[in-house]
């Protein structure tokens, strides 16, 4: 395997709707919410992880894959490749491949009947974007945080109960975005498969409560080739 391309995919990821990725924290502090966002150390200025864009397109790629019920819900794998092959599903399988080759697999996994080579694809974490942030500091009407109340109703008192309180960031704020793809040779182009895992997640939602109406997001790359490309993606029924 020889690496011949090396491309960075940049762009702007806008919210729709408030976004909570929570920062793991269980201390409860006096005054504070019950969930509250990451945030950078230093800063405490929101972000979002590299980790949660790339475990969300993967999911939904997985999901689209329909594999799901051969690995039991878990991430796919070399042995739930070899088990899709040994069902003759060939469409099955070689999705599959697709999806190990971009994102890899374990380093528990035995590659040495089919070395798949590294991960192809590398997200950054994603700070906000600058432009975004100068005019929050002009304009004070801007936050980076907000707090929403929510709670469960008794369906027979038809009464609020249980309130909690979770941090989210608010619709409008943008953030920089930065992906990197290998490609090897000789091996097919994974954009294709990237893009249409970008735009799925587009179409869902990012974070938690997505049910909820959490999370809903747009991305806008610079290029604009890959604007144009991703525009006419129908990742469900192919490009429209």
């Amino acid at each position: 395997m020889q690496l011949v391309s090396l491309k960075e995919i940049k762009g702007v990821i806008t919210l729709r709707s408030g976004l909570h990725i929570g920062a793991g924290d269980m201390e409860m502090r006096i005054g504070g919410t019950d969930n509250p966002v990451i945030k950078h150390p230093h800063t405490q200025e929101p972000y979002i992880p590299g980790s949660s864009i790339k475990g969300k397109v993967r999911s939904l790629l997985e999901m689209r894959s329909g594999l799901m019920m051969s690995t039991e819900g878990k991430p796919l794998s070399l042995k739930a490749l070899r088990k899709v092959q040994k069902e003759g599903d060939e469409k099955g399988a070689e999705e599959c491949l697709r999806i190990l080759k971009l994102f890899g697999v374990s380093g528990a996994d035995d590659q040495e009947t089919l070395p798949l080579g590294p991960t192809r694809v590398s997200f950054a974490d994603c700070p906000l974007h600058p432009e975004w942030r100068k005019g929050a500091v002009s304009d004070a009407r801007r936050t980076l945080i907000e707090v929403k109340s929510e709670n469960s109703i008794n369906r027979i008192k038809g009464t609020a109960e249980n309130p909690r309180f979770t941090e989210r960031v608010p619709a409008g704020v943008q953030f920089e975005f930065s992906v990197t793809l290998k490609q090897l040779e000789p091996e097919e182009d994974l954009l294709d498969l990237l893009m249409e895992g970008l735009k799925l997640l587009e179409l869902d939602a990012l974070g938690g409560s997505g049910s909820r109406g959490y999370g809903r997001i747009v991305f806008q790359f610079e290029d604009p080739d890959i604007q144009s490309r991703f525009d006419l993606l129908d990742p469900l029924g192919g490009e429209g």
